[in-house]
């Protein structure tokens, strides 16, 4: 998912841009930083886990994409991007939602360094490492939730495969096939039979969003 903040941009509106004002850092920002002038924290930066012991300042917005879903433990990782936050500025952070993109595997098939996924509430979840992020959002102390959706722009819900429907036998078949695909050749009866059985990453087969978006304000 390197460049998800970019896809995110075109469908941000005014609420997104008002809060990425002033000094900000970009925790995970990979090739895809937020903007050319805020400051990147990568894994040569240090441990984003830990992120306190390496950026001893405070900014006016906290910015990460893709990147909590790596952490150990987010809410403690999480914890500690808030630290950077200013009385008054913002953390900002975007996640897979674990249903559309895990689509009920864990650990996921998509993404094998993912080590916890995410919903935007639910009583009960499939996932071990299932985290509510409106619980995430509210154990911020002095914060108060600015904004919290699930972007699926573009995602189709009629390919969404739950669980384990698809065997290692027909995984495999499906990557043959798509090897073949690149090669020009399409057979559409065995494109049907991967559409009924094998789950895809529709955020890079098809540019979809798969995401919960999360804006927290820190009250001054």
């Amino acid at each position: 998912m390197a460049y998800e903040t970019t896809k995110s941009k075109q469908i941000w509106g005014p609420l997104e841009w008002s809060v990425l004002q002033g000094k900000g850092i970009d925790v995970g920002s990979g090739p895809d930083p937020i903007t050319p002038d805020t400051r990147p924290f990568d894994i040569d930066d240090g441990d984003a886990n830990h992120i306190t012991r390496y950026v001893h300042e405070q900014y006016d917005f906290v910015y990460s994409s893709h990147c909590l879903e790596h952490m150990h433990d987010p809410r403690l990782a999480l914890a500690e991007w808030w630290k950077l936050v200013k009385p008054g500025g913002h953390i900002f952070f975007i996640v897979p939602d674990e249903d559309l993109y895990e689509q009920g595997v864990f650990p996921s098939r998509f993404n094998r360094d993912h080590k916890a996924t995410f919903t935007v509430s639910k009583a009960r979840s499939w996932s071990p490492v299932s985290h509510n992020v409106l619980d995430l959002a509210r154990g911020l102390p002095d914060g108060e939730l600015v904004s919290l959706v699930l972007q699926d722009q573009g995602y189709d819900r009629t390919l969404l495969r739950h669980g384990r429907v698809a065997g290692p036998v027909a995984a495999s078949v499906a990557r043959l096939y798509a090897s073949l695909r690149k090669r020009g050749l399409r057979i559409r009866s065995i494109e049907g039979w991967i559409d009924r059985l094998v789950p895809i990453d529709q955020t890079s087969t098809r540019g979809a969003s798969a995401q919960i978006q999360c804006i927290v304000r820190k009250r001054e």
